[in-house]
């Protein structure tokens, strides 16, 4: 069974986190998510407690994180799929981490996939990956046309890496995760119950 590691942090947009991660589970990926605590954050609870604390969205929406974020345990050795969602804030807490810079760089050189969306594009920037065509949130453009071959295409497949650009792509974006780790079959499968108007994205 595949497996995904989606990465979470105050301030991340609701709907890119938790429509990738049904519609992964729909498709019999299992998904952990893992939050990303800020500086901040850590300085006011003193010391982690045992269970990571609720993250709060983009939208004030709480959600509660399956594990807190480790380096140690978050290898690609043992997920087959690394995903950044979006929310500004969310973005820049997951993609300014030094840990997570280093993860995409390691998933990408293992050969396993790395999901950004939004502004959880800002990753590719950070990570340092090579020129390549990628896509982003409009709002994050221009930090990224001149290092990357922007597009802007609802998502784009660049090897290993694959972006989308905000919560109205994140259907496309989390189907088309569904179908480079289970196949097109299993894409159908999962996009049909879910009733999508006639010609669009399913």
């Amino acid at each position: 069974m595949p497996s995904a590691l989606i990465l979470i942090a105050d301030g991340t947009e609701e709907m890119e986190f938790t429509i990738t991660y049904d519609t992964l589970v729909r498709a019999g990926v299992a998904c952990t998510s893992a939050f990303v605590s800020d500086e901040a954050r850590q300085e006011n609870a003193g010391s982690y407690e045992l269970n990571p604390p609720f993250a709060k969205g983009s939208r004030g929406i709480k959600i509660l994180p399956d594990i807190y974020f480790s380096p140690q345990a978050a290898t690609p050795d043992k997920y087959d799929l690394l995903v950044i969602p979006g929310g500004a804030k969310g973005a820049e807490t997951i993609t300014g981490n030094s840990p997570v810079q280093h993860l995409v760089r390691e998933y990408i050189k293992a050969g396993k996939y790395v999901g950004m969306i939004c502004a959880g594009s800002l990753g590719a920037l950070t990570a340092g990956l090579e020129k390549q065509p990628l896509t982003s949130h409009p709002s994050v453009r221009d930090k990224l046309k001149d290092a990357f071959e922007y597009s802007e295409e609802p998502v784009v497949v660049s090897g290993k890496l694959v972006t989308s650009r905000g919560p109205g792509t994140t259907f496309p974006f989390a189907l088309t995760l569904v179908e480079l780790l289970q196949g097109r079959e299993k894409r159908a499968e999962v996009a049909g119950p879910m009733v999508f108007p006639p010609n669009t994205f399913a």
